[in-house]
């Protein structure tokens, strides 16, 4: 049983969006590895962007600063 984990930030993913994500990640793992769909788990986490770092600061500050 496959299990793959999408971390995104929180900046408002559509629900059909992750239906896409949830569908191709899916499709890969049949198409790539030979899984069956029907046992594969995908879970999408939405982190906040205070809570993601990069390089030694959030997410949030490099985007204010347009990085």
């Amino acid at each position: 049983m496959p299990y793959v984990n999408i971390k995104i930030t929180k900046e408002g993913a559509t629900p059909e969006q992750k239906r896409q994500l949830i569908e191709g990640a899916t499709n890969l793992l049949r198409d790539v590895l030979g899984k069956n769909p029907q046992t594969t788990v995908v879970v999408i986490d939405e982190v906040d962007t205070d809570n993601w770092g990069i390089g030694g600061e959030t997410v949030t500050v490099r985007r204010k600063r347009g990085q």
